[in-house]
């Protein structure tokens, strides 16, 4: 494959996507099943790190699922580090004139709703006619489509469908980021990761206010800053420049280790979203540098996943609602494997329909 002296370019950004919504979409059913091992996602709880542990010394035919959903939730920190990327490249290094508050705001405010209508809209007719549908109110309503419901209490019973939280997290992002980080000297990132990992470092483990204080953007801001720094520093943030195939690959395994080892305590399992980011860019690296047909297959797979990653974001929770019932009567992998295949599909139309609504002007 041809190199390039980019950090990161276009198809690797869409590669580390197509990871990221992989990992979301399989953990979103996965997790939903009373036989598999659950996540620490908002806080961190002991029992989950034991259960984990028992399913990994007496492996059976659902490590594949328990997989997924112990560690697929940190496709979110994927995201988070791709647009905090992706900011820096446009509004700093490409884009020379200021960019006003307002503008911005309203700009990024009117991408994400574009995305969440349409998965919005389509879910809320599917739940209202399928089993255990869920009791809207007007503040649910109108909170997710404003994208304030993180900020409210017990977000857990607020956010439906579930994965949606996500948009009121980037909206907050990218609010924090333009009021604050904007083409701002490296020490505001850099001090506002820290102090919001001391404040999450304080907190009870297994505590609504952990479970809360994740749902926003202080949860975030560890993958989100180092995005920012990435972007704007380069290896001398993460070196990736002039590694050859092996040393790219054991940075990745070494990342992967990391990660596993540091989900065993509270304090290190606070970093995990740090290493999931640099295991995944080593990763894309490694996999971008071989020259093997596979490996070229392989790619491209990922970055065609990545290209529909908005559309599969926003229409998995429709076919998790119409065949996890399949998995939960006891046919696990054939509804997961129906989920998958009407998830693909449904993404494709989704990515037809959203390119028919216009897109927002700054």
């Amino acid at each position: 494959m041809k190199m390039s002296n980019e950090l990161l370019t276009r198809a690797q950004c869409n590669a580390l996507r197509g990871i990221a919504i992989i990992g979301i979409f399989l953990h979103n059913f996965s997790h939903w099943l009373n036989p598999i091992v659950k996540e620490n996602e908002y806080t961190f709880t002991q029992h989950n790190v034991d259960v984990f542990n028992q399913v990994m010394t007496h492996p059976d035919s659902n490590l594949p699922l328990h997989l997924f959903s112990y560690f697929g939730h940190y496709g979110v920190p994927i995201f988070l580090f791709l647009s905090a990327f992706g900011l820096v490249k446009k509004y700093e290094q490409s884009a020379p004139e200021r960019v006003s508050v307002v503008p911005f705001v309203k700009y990024h405010y009117l991408k994400l709703f574009k995305m969440m209508i349409v998965g919005f809209v389509a879910f809320t007719m599917v739940d209202a006619i399928t089993p255990q549908s869920w009791h809207y109110d007007v503040v649910s309503v109108l909170s997710q489509l404003l994208m304030f419901n993180n900020v409210l209490p017990n977000p857990d019973h607020v956010i439906w469908p579930g994965p949606y939280w996500f948009f009121g997290l980037m909206l907050q992002l990218y609010l924090v980021y333009r009021l604050f980080l904007y083409k701002r000297h490296w020490g505001w990132t850099a001090g506002l990761m820290v102090v919001c990992l001391v404040i999450q470092l304080c907190l009870d483990p297994e505590g609504e206010p952990l479970n809360r204080y994740r749902y926003n953007f202080m949860g975030g801001m560890l993958p989100f800053g180092f995005g920012l720094l990435y972007a704007r520093f380069g290896n001398k943030i993460m070196k990736t420049d002039g590694l050859g195939s092996w040393a790219l690959f054991f940075s990745f395994l070494f990342s992967v280790l990391i990660i596993v080892l540091a989900g065993y305590c509270f304090w290190a399992w606070a970093f995990v979203p740090w290493a999931v980011c640099v295991a995944s860019v080593y990763f894309i690296k490694w996999i971008n540098s071989l020259q093997d047909r596979f490996s070229s297959w392989f790619f491209k797979g990922l970055e065609w996943f990545g290209s529909i990653s908005a559309a599969l974001f926003v229409c998995h929770p429709l076919t998790r609602k119409i065949f996890i019932p399949i998995s939960r009567s006891g046919d696990i992998y054939t509804g997961l494997l129906l989920y998958i295949i009407a998830s693909i599909c449904l993404a494709w139309l989704f990515k037809e329909l959203m390119k028919r609504i216009p897109n927002p002007k700054m």
